[in-house]
């Protein structure tokens, strides 16, 4: 996530609220992913910083690129991201919403970091120790990084788990350094 954050954070709080109320979870989820695609385009960017472009035109333009993927309360809260000149922040919203949605149908998502593939057998341990310390159901996300010769490294939420040789050598070698 990027430093616009801490504006995406009250609209995501609110629209997870309005969206929990509504029973619109899903569709709220899919309309700010599609608002968060197009404001990330390169070409929206040009327009955001055109002082020739009213915010009407601007809000105008991503409505009608989204179609069809956004109500009236989807093409509301573009016309407000114009107006308040937050726009910049719909990939931080999108992902906030998300977080806030796992964390209402107790889901936490782990990031893992391997060294080498994970057997399906290995995923599933993994899934299932975390599950046991964390207390909810994991859902991991698998990326390969081969500068960590072997082992792991574990993200999810505020826990990080250094699994892998080249943090047990950093520790290693912060220790000889003392």
């Amino acid at each position: 996530m990027s430093e616009y954050i801490t504006f995406a954070r009250p609209y995501a709080r609110a629209i997870y609220d309005l969206a929990l109320a509504e029973g619109s979870v899903e569709q709220w989820g899919g309309m700010l992913n599609v608002i968060a695609e197009v404001a990330a385009q390169e070409q929206v960017a040009t327009l955001v910083g055109d002082p020739r472009v009213s915010d009407d035109l601007l809000a105008q333009v991503i409505i009608d690129v989204c179609a069809d993927a956004l109500n009236s309360e989807g093409r509301n809260l573009v016309r407000l991201l114009v107006e308040n000149r937050r726009l910049s922040c719909a990939t931080d919203l999108a992902a906030l919403f998300e977080h806030l949605r796992a964390q209402g149908e107790g889901v936490i998502e782990a990031e893992v970091i391997s060294a080498k593939p994970l057997s399906d057998r290995q995923q599933g341990e993994l899934a299932g120790a975390l599950k046991k310390r964390l207390g909810r159901e994991v859902t991991l996300h698998t990326t390969l990084d081969e500068t960590l010769l072997a082992g792991v490294l574990v993200r999810a939420g505020d826990l990080v788990i250094d699994g892998s040789y080249k943090g047990r050598l950093g520790q290693l070698s912060r220790a000889m350094s003392r």
